[in-house]
């Protein structure tokens, strides 16, 4: 823009002197026409004229020439100045200064321009203060927390890490900050494992096993996204990941002893019910002696009791090998009718004393399953008797199964009075009891049953309307 405005200031007035000398020239001309030759005195004059018309012209193109190189500059040089200085404040160069007081008409805009610059200094640095304040705050407070914690940005560049991270990573600050955890996660297993659920979360979100310090401890890794929004966005945008760590030893070391405690009491009440079980059967032996009708009533009671304690101590059992990883699948190659009929035949006497009609549904081709069908027939055996117990006397209950592409469902279905929908998801956790059921129960059968579903890959659900009955289905995929 400079070069151009120059160059058409130089042009003009070299158009200007060029105009200047012709003039020059046709006035001496006119005058020189007007004198005599023959006169002595007009050669003179013709020689004065051109040497006027000569230190004229040459005059001219000297200034011209002057004012082309002086001219421009001087009208160039403030502003040049003052654009580098605006550069430079773009570039955040608070300290640039503009001395133009040899230019009068820019003394104003180098005063204004100084001034400007002073104050976003002086706002800088102040800002900065608070910036750098902010951040020890921050860094004292992160190191202060006794988990784990890492930052990382969008790139997963780590910005901040506190002690306790660093202990259980077994690495120092210095080589992890504004490094990239992905990089680090190449000679580091915990991060690559960190990493690996940040990029691929697990839904099972199991916690992680850490040997450190000389003992094994266990933590619960949650990921907090950092979201923000920007000027003129509608959308926040992510800049990062939080991993928090959280140390779930003394819980896990807790559940440990409850499932070995379990599991321990468990066997040994099976032993005492296993013999009065017996001695119940040697009871009713009427070639001991007849029984009257209160003594017979006494002994069908305890004998109920005394199945029903069996039941729930071989639920614990279940529970405490789930519990404790030590569930070991057989699977085999299974027909869907033989887990059901099983099913049926574990609760008939069940159905017999409530007068429940059991019917089977069931097409005539359905793939086989390759299950551990002993599991997968205590969970059916498990959800008919449900069905059985909360469904009205002399009700029906349907078992049966299906096909869906490839996925076999089997299902079982009361028409009892169903299941609020606010307690759906409740009625898979261990202990859990629907408020105001009368039917006695652990609360274990159906957390056991998702256990063992889930084993297998499997899924369990529930369809239930209140006053409609419920409907309980399994789905495998098949092989």
């Amino acid at each position: 823009m400079y070069t151009k405005t120059k160059l058409s200031l130089g042009i003009g007035l070299l158009v200007s002197m060029i105009i200047l000398l012709v003039l020059l020239s046709v006035i001496n001309f006119q005058v020189l026409t007007a004198m005599d030759p023959k006169d002595p005195a007009t050669g003179i004059a013709l020689q004065r004229a051109l040497l006027m018309v000569s230190v004229t012209g040459v005059a001219c193109i000297i200034i011209g020439i002057l004012l082309y190189l002086r001219l421009p500059a001087a009208i160039n040089r403030p502003i040049r100045e003052l654009t580098d200085g605006i550069l430079e404040i773009a570039n955040h160069n608070y300290e640039k200064r503009l001395n133009l007081s040899d230019n009068k008409e820019f003394i104003q805009v180098s005063e204004s321009f100084n001034s400007m610059a002073e104050r976003l200094a002086e706002y800088r640095a102040s800002s900065l203060a608070d910036i750098l304040q902010g951040k020890k705050y921050i860094e004292t407070i992160v190191n202060s927390i006794t988990e784990p914690i890492i930052g990382l940005d969008d790139d997963k560049v780590i910005l901040f890490i506190n002690d306790e991270a660093l202990s259980i990573l077994n690495m120092k600050r210095e080589n992890v900050i504004r490094k990239p955890a992905t990089d680090l996660a190449l000679k580091n297993d915990l991060m690559r494992r960190l990493i690996r659920e940040l990029i691929t979360p697990d839904e099972k979100n199991e916690p992680l096993n850490i040997y450190a310090d000389n003992k094994e401890s266990f933590f619960q890794a949650k990921y907090i996204p950092i979201r923000m929004l920007e000027t003129g966005e509608t959308e926040p945008k992510s800049i990062g990941h939080v991993i928090m760590l959280k140390n779930i030893t003394e819980f896990k070391e807790l559940e440990s002893a409850k499932t070995t405690f379990i599991s321990t009491i468990s066997h040994e009440l099976k032993t005492p019910i296993s013999a009065i079980l017996m001695s119940l059967q040697l009871l009713e032996d009427k070639r001991v002696g007849e029984l009257n009708k209160e003594q017979e009533e006494l002994s069908r009671s305890i004998k109920d009791n005394s199945e029903r304690l069996l039941s729930i101590t071989g639920e614990l059992l279940n529970m405490t090998q789930v519990e404790a990883g030590k569930l070991q699948l057989m699977p085999k190659i299974t027909k869907p009718i033989e887990l059901i009929n099983y099913a049926i035949g574990a609760n008939k006497v069940q159905a017999d004393k409530f007068g429940c009609q059991i019917e089977v549904e069931y097409p005539e081709k359905i793939d086989k399953l390759y299950i551990d069908s002993e599991k997968i027939a205590w969970v059916l055996t498990n959800l008919l008797s449900n069905a059985i117990r909360f469904s009205p006397e002399y009700g029906r209950v349907i078992i049966g199964a299906k096909q869906v592409d490839k996925v076999v469902e089997m299902y079982v279905q009361d028409f009892g009075k169903g299941i609020d929908p606010r307690y759906h998801q409740s009625i898979f956790d261990r202990y859990f009891r629907v408020p105001g059921t009368k039917v006695q129960g652990s609360g274990l059968g159906l957390s056991i049953s998702k256990d063992f579903v889930e084993a297998h890959n499997g899924t369990i659900s529930v369809e239930s309307e209140l006053g409609k009955g419920s409907r309980f289905v399994i789905r495998f995929d098949v092989r």
